[in-house]
């Protein structure tokens, strides 16, 4: 059955349509307060379709362009909703200062390393590096627990 593109979706056509698991969905609602589907009743969710554009978006750039997710945040934060929708349908230029995506995304192990044997540039700016992470992924751990 192929719905209007203007009918509301459930969090499994949007994750299909993305091709993403939806409990990332579901993580992305608690990073990102710009996304907010309507909640029915067994807390159902149902995007409407400026929030799959906005979803998509934030997905060209996690993924595709290789943004963190708090370098997502801050160009939700300078350049806003429509930017950010606009990025995955017409490939809109990225113009924000400071927000430059990963050049090149080195492996836990290989930064866990280098700060250990001092190598790889400041020892001191490593660590508060994979300090932030680790919070991160700490708080991922305790909202997944939250679910189990």
């Amino acid at each position: 059955m192929n719905k209007s593109p203007d009918a509301f979706r459930t969090i499994s056509e949007v994750a299909e349509e993305l091709d993403l698991p939806q409990h990332v969905l579901r993580f992305w609602e608690t990073r990102f307060k710009q996304i907010k589907p309507m909640k029915r009743g067994g807390g159902r969710r149902y995007y409407r379709p400026e929030d799959v554009d906005l979803l998509k978006g934030i997905r060209t750039l996690l993924y595709a362009e290789g943004y963190t997710i708090k370098g997502v945040q801050r160009i939700l934060k300078e350049q806003g909703n429509r930017f950010v929708a606009q990025v995955a349908v017409d490939g809109a230029t990225l113009a924000v200062e400071g927000a430059e995506p990963l050049k090149q995304a080195l492996p836990v192990a290989q930064v866990v390393e280098q700060a250990r044997s001092g190598g790889g540039g400041e020892p001191a700016g490593n660590r508060a590096k994979l300090q932030a992470a680790l919070t991160e992924l700490l708080e991922c751990k305790r909202l997944l627990d939250q679910v189990r």
